[in-house]
This record gives structure tokens, sequence and C-alpha cells, in this order.
């Protein structure tokens, strides 16, 4: 199965930060979408939280009480989380799925997630089943006019293990499908914020222009997005 990359240390050798580097970032994204609605959790989760970075900034920025929990699979990316592990930040090398006492929560996070399983679909049906709390999701939106006629998609399943792609109409489809009642979303461009490469900055320009005019139309033709999405 795919996921043994998480596991049996494939997936480190290719991202050895386990994408600590966007977590400032990613973590914006997420206070925008709580501060938005006016969310103020006292527990918050994350589902495949990989080396705790995004937690560990959630926490810089959030009350003092407030109480994270992060599982991870991967040995590798847990054994990272566990370097910021605090009185009021915990991790655990376990499918979250599989447990019967998960603690009560506010908020979950699934961060660019399930387009890393293979039967994405059964993952979101049960986790639809077993939580009961606000859920946001980050998915990438890896399919455009850019990506398929340049033929990326190919690397982007090699360098990070995506095994599905997505549309903002496809995304959301396949969350509401699963029984998810969608609140929010907006897309985050990815990009333009952590591309860090000469051609991932002057990538950065026509997007620009394309979103001035309709922001749908960039994601659609250059790519480069993902997608927020808040849902109960």
């Amino acid at each position: 199965m795919k996921k043994n990359i998480y596991v049996n240390g494939e997936y480190v050798k290719l991202n050895p930060s386990y994408h600590t580097e966007d977590s400032p970032w990613k973590t914006k994204q997420i206070l925008k979408m709580l501060d938005k609605h006016a969310l103020k959790p006292d527990v918050i989760c994350e589902f495949g939280c990989g080396a705790g970075e995004i937690l560990r900034q959630l926490q810089a920025h959030l009350p003092e009480n407030v109480i994270f929990y992060g599982y991870e699979i991967s040995p590798q990316a847990f054994d990272l989380s566990k370097q910021r592990e605090n009185e009021t930040l915990h991790f655990y090398l376990e499918d979250m799925l599989s447990k019967n006492d998960l603690p009560l929560m506010d908020v979950l996070l699934c961060i660019d997630v399930f387009e890393h399983i293979e039967d994405y679909l059964g993952f979101l049906g049960r986790l639809r089943q077993k939580m009961d709390c606000k859920i946001i999701f980050h998915i990438p939106l890896d399919i455009s006019v850019q990506s398929v006629l340049q033929g990326t998609l190919p690397s982007v399943r090699a360098a990070v293990g995506h095994l599905h792609y997505f549309t903002k109409e496809t995304a959301l489809l396949t969350l509401m499908d699963s029984g998810f009642e969608i609140i929010d979303y907006f897309y985050t461009p990815s990009s333009n914020e952590v591309g860090k490469t000469f051609k991932s900055k002057l990538a950065k320009f026509p997007r620009m222009v394309f979103s001035w005019f309709s922001p749908d139309l960039a994601v659609r033709v250059l790519g480069g997005y993902s997608l927020m999405v808040l849902v109960k």
C-alpha cells in the first residue's frame, strides 16, 4: 500500500523537514479561518500532524489554556513532533480513526492529508461518522490547465505522494458527497507565498494579474493554489 512510504521512511528521505518550512504560512491561513468565524476552541486536534510544527505555531498565537493533540502514523515524523511536545501540546503515534477514547475537541485540522490516502472517500466517510466538531481541511488544487499541459502531475506524485488530484469544484463535491456541510472556503495562494525558487517567484506575477480579474480563472489556468475549507 502507498501509505507504507510514511511508515517505512521513504517519505522522510524525500521530505526530511516534513514541510515545517511551510507551517508558519499554513498556520496563518488556519488562524484566518478561525478569526473569520469567531471560533475560539479550547481543544484542537490534528489528523496527520507530521512534525507537529503547525500545532506548535498555533500554540504561539492562541490563548495559553488551549490544548493541542496531534496524531501521526509516520514514526519519523512522530520523532520530530516529540521534540515540540509540552504541557498543553501532545503527540501520538497512532491512527486517529482507530481510537475510541479521543479527547473532546472543538476543531479538527486535516491539513494536506486525504490526497495521500488510497481510499480517500472511505476515509472521509469514517471521519464524518466519528467526529462531532468543526473540521478545517486544506486541499492542494493540483489540477490546472498549466499542470495538465506541462505534465507535472507525475512529479507531484513522486515528490510529495499525492495519489488524488483536485480542482476547487471536485474538492468541495467530495466533501459534500461524504456528508459534510460546507460552512466556508477560500483559496490559499501557496506558490505565491511559499515558493522560493526563481521559477515560482516569476510565476507569481501572472497569477496576481489573473487574480485581479478572476480568482477562479487564475486557479483553473495557472494553478499554484490550495483550498482552505471549514465544514461541520
